[in-house]
């Protein structure tokens, strides 16, 4: 794929279009917009453009589609996929001054946004008003809107609640030749031809640009309640979660944390005082929420009853707001105590969730195989598993060679158990390679030609998917 070079020409129209201060080329800014979250990877970007309205990208992406340079969109910067990243050189375009609430319509429990806004801004504006927006990332203090529709981000309140596709109501994109569109109507219903805006939910900025966002909202539920429930066995846990579901039972969360991840959880976080037991392997943390405190207490007994099927030891009540905080905080921490003890590569592993302790299994039998160690939490609720792959001291020439060898196979052993490659992450950059597991020739021929017909020339996020 060749793409042409960015000449002082191209910087004097974006200078043109932004305004000097909104066009960057210094080495530093480069640097800073030419990585995400994902290992350790850097793509530096030709010039880095921080646009303020749906106009300005249009003009930027029209005048990038005619002279073949490539855009990749960027929003707060914590992938994990690498989506993101400029492999092809070429523009950054930031999306960070896209950070206005535009409409709360509390008539129809919707919100029209920009996709710079962080997520947990939106939350706690709208909840401000007795509103809900589910969808709650580990990194919601950080990331944007954008970035959660760009890959159908979830969280931990998916198992209740749903992810960002069930939210989306519309969308604003600008197309690769400039043109502006709105993909669908803000209605909670809509058969009125092809969806488009699911299309570009989980597109990962490779079929358009999103510019503005129309999100469901419900109302908040009044009450919630939290336990952490120790097991001693990592895999009795994973099976201890369906068997919640078959009692009847919906948690608005449950979350997976194997030992090690909430061991280096207190390593890395001093503030956090949670005691566990020698022989504990693994815990879930599960949440119930409602408007009904004694219906609350009924499923948390019925869960605990669940529980003690599955050997689980002594359950931990969450008595006041400061201790569900802690417990949360323990959660939301495992990614980035992990990557401050090692490098590491994370999968995003989801199936469904009456085979989570078979892909348990699984996931230490090939590390077993391959000698990497493991740390694993997640999702439990969804089936959905991250899987944080420890270097620890495995040779580059093992982490280069060997390990992709050990992936494919997670990744066969995923879709074996009726699975598939990620649940909330993206395939962006690092998981392409594995696509071939998850779709046969015809399906990835449809979804190429579906990027073809929005991008013909490729300029959208090249390299991503495919």
């Amino acid at each position: 794929m060749q793409f042409a070079a960015i000449t002082s020409a191209d910087i004097s129209f974006f200078q043109t279009t932004l305004g000097n201060a909104f066009v960057l080329t210094d080495s530093e800014a480069l640097r800073n917009y030419g990585h995400d979250e994902t290992e350790d990877l850097v793509y530096l970007p030709e010039v880095v453009l921080k646009p303020a309205n749906a106009a300005e990208i249009s003009a930027i992406v029209k005048h990038c589609n005619d002279s073949n340079i490539p855009v990749t969109t960027r929003g707060g910067g914590t992938g994990l996929s690498g989506a993101a990243l400029p492999v092809h050189g070429g523009v950054i375009l930031s999306m960070e001054r896209f950070n206005k609430i535009v409409e709360i319509d509390e008539r129809n429990l919707q919100v029209t946004v920009e996709p710079g806004v962080i997520t947990q801004v939106l939350q706690e504006t709208v909840l401000a008003k007795g509103l809900y927006y589910p969808p709650d990332p580990s990194s919601r203090g950080s990331c944007f809107i954008g970035g959660n529709i760009a890959h159908n981000s979830g969280g931990p309140r998916a198992v209740k609640y749903g992810v960002v596709k069930d939210y989306v109501l519309n969308l604003q994109v600008v197309l690769a030749n400039g043109e502006i569109i709105w993909t669908g109507a803000n209605t909670l219903k809509n058969s009125t031809g092809y969806n488009l805006t699911q299309l570009m939910v989980g597109s990962e900025g490779t079929l358009g640009i999103v510019t503005q966002i129309v999100l469901k909202l419900i109302p908040a539920p009044a009450f919630n309640l939290v336990m952490l429930v120790p097991f001693y066995s990592a895999e009795r846990a994973c099976e201890a979660v369906s068997a919640v579901f078959r009692a009847g039972i919906v948690p608005s969360a449950m979350e997976f944390m194997e030992r090690d991840a909430i061991d280096w959880v207190l390593q890395f976080r001093t503030d956090i005082a949670v005691t566990v037991e020698p022989d504990v392997k693994a815990h879930l943390l599960i949440e119930v929420d409602g408007s009904d405190m004694d219906v609350l207490f009924k499923d948390c007994e019925r869960i605990t009853e669940v529980m003690q099927a599955f050997d689980a030891g002594e359950v931990l009540f969450a008595e006041s707001a400061a201790e569900k905080d802690v417990l949360w905080k323990m959660r939301r921490s495992v990614a980035e105590a992990v990557k401050s003890n090692s490098v590491y590569k994370e999968e995003d592993t989801v199936v469904p969730r009456a085979e989570l302790a078979k892909l348990l299994k699984g996931v230490k039998d090939i590390g077993a195989a391959y000698g990497f160690k493991s740390v694993c939490y997640g999702h439990a609720g969804d089936g959905n598993l991250h899987i944080n792959i420890v270097k620890g001291d495995l040779t580059d020439d093992v982490w280069k060679n060997e390990l992709p060898k050990a992936i494919r196979q997670l990744f066969e052993l995923t879709v074996s158990l009726g699975g598939t490659l990620s649940g909330e992450h993206g395939i962006g950059w690092v998981q392409k390679p594995y696509m071939d597991i998850a779709f046969g020739e015809t399906s990835l021929s449809l979804q190429k030609g579906i990027k073809q017909v929005f991008d013909p020339k490729g300029i959208l996020n090249p390299g991503k998917i495919f």
